[in-house]
């Protein structure tokens, strides 16, 4: 399938530059998942059963309840396989909720290309509304505690920021998008570098303009970066008592603290109320359950 500028409707590029997504990106992730699907033939199911010139509209609905995330990357998918020749409507807006039975997008086009392309925008559309639905349990846990909760890189290569715009759509907030973005000193760049403040000394050497958070494991770790300058830091498995003291000593210098590590819904809140800025959930991208969502086909307009 070959990758053309003018396979996106303008309302699917204003929906996706709404969702903060660039539609360059959005239509080569598309074109791709298509074309693995038809895999170099056409859907011979719906080819030899739907007439060419019949018309439908496909409803995308919920069958349970959550949070709806990448409809304007469904409608890129519908965009792509009916090469324009569709209308959308969207009715259920990412970051809102989805009730059960009400569709969150319509789309009006030749069923046969609607059926063609309904398994690669249900894939997309159930996968990241399961993301922001299962960000939104951690963010609903820890409300009224100040922490906020924020992804890892923890995604699925190739998806990371369409699940990282999921995340945002549960309430949830972006750690680094790419390794270039900030630093992030890790016990296997502590042993490397030789100690904690080694690895701390040299990123700020290297990269003086960038952010620098260090992974601690201990109290003592942590007033090592602090004295070294550390930007943020990660307190990693940290017993609470443990936390409460490095949350502490890390406010006493205005440096904000991420926890880490081991963490579940069964104990966010106690870890939130330690005072930590941020846990940060590697689950929000690697273990969401998609959230269950069909087609309805309608003959006609």
């Amino acid at each position: 399938m070959t990758l053309r500028p003018d396979r996106l409707s303008p309302a699917t590029r204003e929906a996706l530059s709404g969702a903060g997504l660039d539609p360059v990106h959005v239509l080569d992730l598309v074109v791709r998942a298509v074309a693995e699907d038809l895999d170099g033939g056409v859907d011979v199911t719906s080819v030899a059963t739907v007439p060419v010139e019949l018309r439908g509209v496909a409803a995308f609905v919920p069958r349970q309840a959550g949070i709806v995330a990448g409809t304007a990357v469904a409608m890129a998918v519908l965009d792509v396989v009916c090469e324009g020749d569709v209308a959308h409507r969207i009715v259920g807006r990412d970051g809102v909720p989805a009730v059960v039975g009400q569709a969150v997008l319509e789309v009006e086009g030749p069923v046969r290309q609607l059926l063609t392309a309904e398994r690669t925008a249900l894939n997309l559309l159930c996968h990241l509304s399961g993301v922001a639905t299962l960000t939104r349990r951690w963010v609903d846990v820890v409300d009224g505690t100040g922490a906020r909760i924020r992804d890892t890189r923890k995604t699925t290569p190739g998806l990371r920021r369409l699940e990282k715009h999921a995340v945002r759509c549960g309430g949830g907030t972006n750690h680094r998008m790419s390794l270039s973005d900030a630093a992030l000193v890790k016990d296997n760049h502590v042993v490397a570098a030789g100690g904690v403040r080694q690895a701390f000394q040299a990123v700020r050497r290297a990269f003086p303009g960038l952010a620098v958070e260090v992974e601690c494991d201990t109290v003592e770790q942590v007033r090592e970066v602090l004295e070294a300058g550390a930007d943020l830091v990660l307190l990693d498995n940290m017993a609470l008592g443990e936390m409460r003291e490095a949350v502490a000593a890390c406010r006493g210098q205005g440096v904000l603290t991420e926890a880490s590590g081991g963490l579940g819904l069964d104990t966010a809140r106690a870890v939130a109320e330690t005072g930590v800025d941020f846990l940060a959930i590697g689950a929000l991208t690697h273990s969401a359950p998609v959230l269950d969502l069909g087609v309805d086909l309608r003959i006609g307009g």
